[in-house]
């Protein structure tokens, strides 16, 4: 999933949990009137500082030479840095947040690849025991009614306020998952937001049902669900043109074909009605591309819909939210990143797994009308569109190298109890198992919240540290005991830990360097120097691109590679074991996410032999 290209005008971060900050959850409340504190705004002496520690790893002595002097340039008193630090100063003392108008806009909405695979993430919930289309229809009944529920919850305050220790956080995301959609534009798209809303949009076979739900006051019931859904399926047997797949395209391109569509009033008229649904349910028959695992299939799935053939145009991609229960127990979400982060939508998809486990809510009998299919008019120019997105699509999913890793040696606990911050020290064995491939260090991107600020969201944590490389160095040397080895763990593990902490508090290093280039841009100041830095530009190639999205089950969230060389890498640790999503691009013979997925495991296992060693009387497998 994109992430660093941000500063390089290109894409966003995945959401998380602030590299590992216990999230918790306090009392119910009006988190909506809640008062939090402005995103501060770095020293610029003090963001320099960090940026060259976190060069140096990826650089010769020279290269670390010429770096120090870019930075000693750009901050020299009466420089370029000093003078965009001022304006940066004059824009944070009237916003409250001087950052977040710019993010929206320059990390998404101006952002031109295609939302799949580059941006939107797929999250695989525990696969469903159904084998029939009844018993998939009454499956989906029960995951659209428990994300009914927790819209209902969202409405009336009863959402439990976040916080970070006893820090609260901002809570402003959770009002945006439920009827927001993106809409395609040149030189940038938009938002529109629907929370009133009180229908869904149901995609089968292509085709496109808008489906009544009531309001948060009379939420239609499971058995009337299914009932619907039930007629959607009867009214779809026949596979329509994948028109779902436009919002898969380029956003140029899909802005393009969106203005065509939309010059007919029936086409108009659907995609009115699309935006302005709470969410789309997909309605999957079939699996795209099938690998012999269900896993892999479900990524697959989730991320991309398998394929033109398969469920790619069975999709509006432009939703914040899109359900999909597919054939055979596949089920989960798909989600445009543009208005919130992951940690938002994990706590929903434990909602809704927790619904369907316990089921015990009823909802209202009344009467609702039946649903009401939605069409589109193809005209001659967009058939034409059509046929190019299909064959775009299909070649850049079939580049899409998914697998996953259900490590099942420890989790969380064991690491707890050897007193390292779990997150810290899964970045670690990421960290690792890349050296150890690749015999490189690799530069390292990991989303950090900065929620406890109004308007928050997120800082990057840049993983790759002297203490990381030295770390694996270590362990990969012949001769060093294992006290070695654990003395090289804990010192990059507290180095992690040291830089998540000041990125949570909005002191990292990249988005004080967006503000930089950014108010540049709007003064019409050409771009400093220090953007062109070889060093600088080695640490945003970012080959690892991680994120931490905690569920209490079996679920994993899954997403493309930031780089053409390098991996995608979400993660859900739990107690006692881990889930692991991996991607890689297949035309780089450089990666290859099956292997990745090996290393990872064996440095896991190779971290647990050390701290068994060197401290056999704190660490035990639990």
């Amino acid at each position: 999933m994109a992430m660093m290209r941000l500063i390089q005008s290109k894409t966003i971060p995945l959401g998380v949990n602030g590299g590992g900050a216990l999230v918790r959850m306090l009392t119910a409340g009006h988190f909506s009137s809640l008062s939090l504190p402005a995103y501060p705004l770095p020293k610029l002496e003090d963001t320099m500082n960090k940026l060259a520690t976190t060069i140096e790893p990826h650089v010769n002595e020279d290269g670390y030479k010429q770096t120090k002097l870019a930075i000693a340039e750009f901050t020299a008193p009466g420089g370029v840095g000093t003078k965009l630090q001022k304006l940066l100063e004059d824009r944070a003392a009237v916003k409250k947040n001087w950052l977040s108008d710019w993010w929206l806009q320059s990390a998404y909405l101006e952002y031109r690849d295609p939302v799949i695979i580059y941006s939107s993430p797929g999250l695989v919930f525990p696969k469903l025991n159904y084998v029939s289309v009844d018993d998939q229809l009454r499956y989906a009944a029960k995951i659209v009614f428990g994300a009914l529920l927790y819209k209902r919850m969202i409405d009336r305050n009863q959402i439990k306020l976040e916080s970070m220790g006893k820090v609260p956080l901002d809570m402003s995301q959770y009002n945006k998952i439920f009827g927001t959609c993106r809409v395609p534009g040149k030189p940038s798209d938009s938002l529109l937001y629907h929370p009133e809303s009180t229908h869904i949009v149901v995609a089968s076979n292509n085709q496109y049902f808008k489906v009544e739900v009531g309001g948060s006051d009379g939420i239609v019931g499971e058995e009337k669900l299914y009932q619907q859904l039930r007629k959607c399926y009867e009214m779809s047997r026949q596979k329509a043109e994948p028109v779902g797949m436009l919002s898969a395209l380029p956003r140029d391109s899909w802005y393009d074909a969106y203005e065509i569509l939309n010059a007919d009033p029936i086409n108009q008229k659907t995609m009115k009605t699309i935006q302005s649904s709470l969410f789309v349910l997909s309605l999957d028959y079939e699996i795209g591309n099938p690998s012999g695992d269900d896993i892999i299939d479900a990524c697959h799935l989730l991320i991309h819909g398998g394929g033109s053939s398969a469920n790619s145009g069975n999709r509006w991609y432009d939703k914040t939210l899109q359900l999909v229960v597919g054939p055979n127990g596949v089920n989960g979400l798909t989600y445009e990143h543009s208005p919130a982060e992951g940690q938002p939508i994990a706590v929903l998809t434990d909602f809704i797994i927790n619904h369907i486990a316990k089921g015990d809510e009823a909802g209202s009998v009344r009467e609702i009308e039946a649903p009401e299919k939605l069409d589109f008019n193809l005209s001659p120019k967009a058939q034409d569109f059509l046929r190019k997105a299909a064959s775009s699509h299909d070649k850049l999913i079939s580049d899409l190298d998914m697998n996953y890793l259900h490590y099942t040696g420890y989790g969380k606990g064991f690491i707890k109890t050897n007193k390292m911050s779990p997150d810290s020290y899964i970045q670690m064995a990421i960290q690792y198992a890349f050296y150890k491939l690749h015999r490189v260090p690799g530069a390292h991107y990991e989303s950090a919240q900065t929620r406890m600020y109004e308007a928050g969201r997120t800082e990057t944590i840049r993983s790759c540290s002297n203490e990381s490389i030295a770390f694996a160095r270590t362990m990969l040397e012949e001769g060093a005991s294992a006290a070695e080895k654990l003395t090289k763990l804990r010192a990059a593990v507290d180095s992690h830990k040291t830089y998540a902490s000041k990125a949570v508090q909005g002191f990292g290093v990249d988005r004080h360097l967006l503000g930089l280039k950014l108010i540049a841009r709007e003064n019409n100041i050409p771009l400093p120097d220090l953007f062109k830095d070889g060093g600088l530009l080695a640490s945003q190639h970012m080959r690892l691109s991680t994120s931490q999205v905690a569920s209490r089950y079996d679920a994993f969230m899954c997403y493309g590679p930031l780089t053409a060389d390098g991996y995608g890498c979400c993660y859900n640790p739990k107690e006692d074991d881990m889930w692991f999503g991996i991607s890689s691009f297949k035309s780089n013979p450089a990666t290859d996410s099956k292997v990745f997925r090996d290393y990872l495991r064996q440095a896991l296992d190779d971290m647990f032999d050390v701290l068994s060693k060197a401290a056999p009387g704190v660490s035990s497998k639990l």
